[in-house]
C-alpha cells in the first residue's frame, strides 16, 4: 500500500504493547542478569521506547493493521475448511470418503497365495 498520511495511528495501543514488553523483558533481565550491568539494560530497554513508536507509526500509515485477540478468534478456521491461512471455509457436504485400500492396511496385497491360512 502507498503511503497515506490521513491514515490514523493506534497510538494507545502502541504504547500498551511496549510498555508491556518491557515489564516482561526488565523483570526477565533481572533474573537472568542481576549480577551485570542493569541500569545499561533497562536504558536499552527505553530507548526501544520511540524506536517501537516510529516503527509502528510508519507502518500505520502505510496501512499495516495488525488483528487483534478478538479478530483472531472470530475468523478461527472452522473444521472441514481446506485452506487455513485465510480463504473461505467451504462447508463440506458429508464425511471424508474411505480411502483406497493399500498394503498398510491390508486390502492391497499382491503376494501369491497371501489368503491362505492355517487352520487347526
Amino acid at each position: 500500500m502507498a503511503w497515506d498520511s490521513s491514515r490514523p495511528v493506534p497510538w494507545q495501543r502502541l504504547v500498551r504493547e511496549w510498555l508491556i514488553y518491557v515489564g516482561i523483558m526488565a523483570v526477565l533481565f533481572a533474573v537472568l542478569f542481576r549480577d551485570s550491568g542493569l541500569p545499561g539494560i533497562i536504558a536499552g530497554l527505553l530507548v526501544s521506547g520511540p524506536l517501537y513508536l516510529a516503527f509502528g507509526y510508519v507502518l500505520a500509515k502505510f496501512g499495516y493493521q495488525r488483528r487483534g485477540w478478538k479478530e483472531l478468534r472470530s475468523e478461527a478456521p472452522t473444521r472441514g475448511s481446506r485452506d487455513r491461512r485465510g480463504g473461505g471455509a467451504e462447508a463440506v457436504a458429508g464425511p471424508r470418503p474411505k480411502p483406497a485400500p493399500t498394503s498398510r492396511t491390508g486390502g492391497g496385497s499382491q503376494r501369491p497365495g497371501g489368503n491362505r491360512k492355517k487352520r487347526r
